[in-house]
């Protein structure tokens, strides 16, 4: 006769519960790691997006609160392998930041290079009237 193991369950369960953690939960989606400087007449914002392509990154300010997200999804032939693990399906990443004064929109810029994003926003004199503005990246 066999002996069970007690634990076999409550390892099922770990083992159930630590993919969903590093698959980033139900949904896939985590935050951009982001850092924001104050360089005097303008704010630039470093986003690292590792992975992703230049047009699939969004960047887009309404009033002094600036967005940058990304979607990916990473499609595999299955016809000649069964996956006994799949954790590149889709991911999406998205952050926001209230900026603490007032940027000129039309003047922004954004490059993407090497997985890094650069927001360029110059600060405005006066708080202008914004109704959003989208960030062409270049």
């Amino acid at each position: 006769m066999a002996k069970s193991n007690p634990f076999e369950d409550v390892e099922k369960l770990l083992e159930r519960l630590d993919g969903q953690f590093e698959a980033g939960g139900v949904t896939g989606r985590r935050e951009v790691d982001i850092d924001v400087a104050d360089r005097g007449g303008e704010f630039v914002v470093v986003a690292d997006l590792p992975g992703y392509e230049k047009g699939d990154v969004d960047v887009s300010l309404s009033d002094r609160r600036l967005t940058v997200s990304t979607e990916r999804t990473s499609v595999h032939d299955a016809a000649d392998a069964r996956f006994l693990r799949q954790e590149r399906t889709r991911e999406a990443v998205s952050r926001s930041v209230t900026l603490p004064e007032a940027v000129v929109a039309d003047e922004a810029t954004a490059t993407y290079e090497n997985g890094v994003l650069t927001v360029t926003l110059p600060k405005a004199s006066a708080r202008p009237e914004d109704e959003g503005t989208s960030i062409e990246v270049e």
